[in-house]
């Protein structure tokens, strides 16, 4: 990395002192968090939806990505392609999704914990500006 790019940490170090500062990233990992980062309040892209903006690796790909590194970014826009909010952390995401005005829809009685999921048809955001 050059002096221009900006370099996030991953975490608050946990049982140690972190004196050298924050570590690189990949460069992937760069990218992908800059676009999460780019997606406007109250919208959301999917892990392939990024990774097609990206032209590069895959679903997956972008899902290691922000596990290991997005809680420096707006993760809870970083989905999945079905809607459904991520398991262990829907309450979290859902404060955010509601504070931010973004489109959900009702669950449904039958499921599970009646949470609701994302509206993907109007939530979901192409990356014009």
């Amino acid at each position: 990395m050059d002096g221009s790019e900006k370099s996030r940490p991953s975490s608050p170090p946990q049982d140690r002192q972190d004196l050298d500062g924050p570590p690189e990233l990949p460069e992937y990992a760069e990218r992908v968090l800059d676009v999460a980062e780019r997606i406007p309040p109250g919208r959301v892209m999917t892990y392939g939806d990024i990774a097609e903006w990206l032209e590069e690796g895959g679903p997956r790909q972008v899902g290691r990505v922000m596990a290991l590194y997005g809680a420096t970014v707006p993760w809870w826009r970083v989905v999945r392609a079905d809607g459904n909010l991520l398991p262990g952390h829907e309450l979290r995401a859902m404060e955010q999704y509601r504070a931010e005005g973004t489109p959900l829809r009702e669950a449904g009685r039958a499921a599970e914990g009646h949470i609701p999921r994302l509206d993907m048809r109007r939530a979901r955001w192409d990356g014009a500006d």
